[in-house]
């Protein structure tokens, strides 16, 4: 029943992904605008992340959990009904909101549950949902798009929001802590306002112009709003009785490297969503055809994730992530500049991210944090490394948008972005060299229990 939870959201970026060209189309706007479709959802997620972590706590995993998939629902129905993209753009912020407390909630019920020489094989199979969702996806909008209209795309989620519903009152555990959470609201505010203020200077950047653009009162004001906030929310978050982010789990090296590295797998998320637009640029094809070309990379995903999480088991979390952030790297810089060459590099860099992304989003990134928090601290653990990862979704593609429609759109706009994530992946590499070797990891996940 969780899975399916989480098969549902999932299916929501699997869809959207292939969608963006038909969407950009139907409400005829650009790709600076088109990037709200995905960066609306992002920030309402970042903002119920902490909200629903510590709901989660007060209330009961089953509560909130079945709350959130209501939620996601009537986002889905707000999206398909809409006639303007204002009106898209509020629904997709409901969804986000939704989506805000499925995955964490059932990471942690997973970790409640197993113990820690199985959380890899248990994290790997939350992957592989993820990877049956990316199949499903690009399939169901191909299928869709060529026999109907966008919106079908949003009522897909309907019937399996109330399955899970149904399910959720029958078979959810219903813990609550000893000690309900205080709701820092201050500290949700500030940080929510950062990450809106920075989506929307990052977002209106001009890449071809970077320097002038960076002083300019499109961008200028945002940024530094953002840069202000910063040691505003960190003295809150110090005050705070029960803080949104808790500072002294950053102070864990463990955890600060996670975190690091979901930034990057947000960012090649990011890059996901726009590969249907890359390919109709690039290669002329129908929007439908686009999302059928995604499914080298969505099988990737499927495979990738479980494999990874029975080699976490055995090896331990370091390398994998060390291979996934080098086949991430590769595959973006093949994208880049091999992939407007023909469609034989476009499936291989697809394939290529998609094995990558398998071992951040699947199960490697879970496993670290489930092993270095203490058992009340699960929910809160597996909510930052997926506040982390939607950052990174921010980033990436507040600025894929900008520089894609900065540098005139089209192939070279998206080649120019998936190359400047490949250098940022990168560097991500140094962080991975640095997590726990697989005796040190199972010593610290026994004494946490």
């Amino acid at each position: 029943m969780l899975f399916l939870g989480v098969l549902m959201a999932a299916l929501d970026i699997a869809i959207v992904a292939p969608a963006l060209p038909a969407l950009r189309e139907a409400f005829g706007v650009d790709e600076r605008a088109i990037a709200w479709v995905f960066n609306a959802f992002v920030l309402c997620n970042l903002a119920g992340l902490p909200v629903m972590a510590k709901l989660s706590d007060r209330y009961g995993r089953r509560r909130i959990y079945l709350f959130n998939v209501t939620v996601f629902a009537l986002g889905a129905l707000v999206v398909a009904q809409s006639s303007t993209f204002e009106g898209l753009l509020m629904g997709r912020a409901v969804q986000g909101l939704g989506a805000s407390g499925i995955f964490p909630v059932a990471s942690a019920v997973v970790g409640d549950v197993y113990p820690p020489e199985q959380l890899g094989r248990a994290v790997g199979i939350i992957g592989a949902v993820f990877g049956l969702a990316f199949i499903i996806g690009p399939i169901l909008s191909g299928i869709l798009l060529s026999v109907a209209s966008w919106p079908w795309l949003f009522y897909v989620p309907l019937p399996l929001a109330v399955l899970v519903f149904v399910l959720g009152l029958r078979l959810l555990p219903q813990r609550v802590q000893a000690v309900p959470a205080k709701l820092d609201l201050q500290g949700l505010v500030v940080l929510s306002a950062l990450l809106a203020l920075l989506a929307y200077g990052l977002n209106q950047l001009d890449a071809s112009q970077l320097g002038t653009s960076l002083v300019s009162v499109e961008v200028g004001p945002f940024l530094l709003g953002a840069l202000a906030l910063g040691p505003l929310f960190l003295w809150v978050e110090g005050r705070a009785e029960d803080p949104v982010l808790r500072l002294n789990l950053l102070r864990n090296r463990q955890v600060l490297l996670a975190c690091s590295l979901a930034i990057g797998a947000g960012l090649t998320e990011a890059s996901f969503v726009f590969l249907s637009a890359y390919a109709v640029a690039a290669y002329a094809v129908s929007t439908s055809t686009a999302s059928y070309m995604l499914l080298p990379l969505v099988i990737a995903v499927a495979v990738g994730s479980p494999v990874a999480g029975r080699l976490i088991d055995r090896v331990g979390s370091r390398w994998i992530v060390l291979g996934g952030v080098a086949l991430l790297t590769a595959g973006l810089f093949i994208m880049a500049v091999g992939a407007p060459a023909g469609t034989a590099l476009f499936y291989i860099a697809s394939v290529l991210i998609g094995l990558g992304l398998s071992t951040l989003l699947g199960s490697a990134l879970s496993y670290i944090l489930l092993n270095e928090s203490r058992g009340t601290e699960r929910t809160v653990a597996q909510g930052i490394t997926t506040l982390f990862i939607s950052v990174g979704q921010l980033i990436g593609a507040a600025l894929i948008g900008a520089i894609a429609a900065s540098t005139g759109g089209g192939v070279d706009g998206f080649a120019q972005a998936f190359l400047v994530m490949a250098g940022v992946t990168s560097v991500l590499m140094l962080a991975a060299y640095g997590l726990k070797r697989q005796a040190d990891e199972l010593a610290t996940a026994r004494a946490n229990q």
